[in-house]
């Protein structure tokens, strides 16, 4: 299952059972809603904290894997084979020219 559905649905199972344990107290349905969406934020945090890194995880390497087609696709529509290696600031170097060590 992918870490973004588990995490999904542990916050929205957190939302259930404080919701259902606010149920019987005597206080309007608005405030139920209200507390219960605290406390499961708040419980979240702790209790799911191993899945929510799972998902930023699995967000990080989608970013990754776009930057990189990005940058695949910019370098062919540019008439270059591969794509000119980036420094770790980011910025690009300029290809090599061959020409120039004849």
């Amino acid at each position: 299952m992918s870490p973004a559905v588990k995490y999904t649905l542990g916050r929205v199972g957190l939302f259930l059972v404080v919701m259902a344990a606010l149920l019987p107290v005597p206080m309007s349905i608005f405030l139920k809603l209200m507390l219960a969406v605290v406390f499961s934020a708040a419980a979240s945090f702790f209790l799911l904290k191993t899945w929510r890194d799972e998902m930023a995880e699995q967000v990080a390497g989608a970013v990754q894997r776009r930057q990189e087609e990005k940058a695949r696709l910019r370098a062919a529509l540019s008439g270059d084979d591969q794509p000119a290696p980036t420094s770790p600031a980011g910025s690009t170097t300029p290809p090599a020219d061959p020409d120039a060590t004849r």
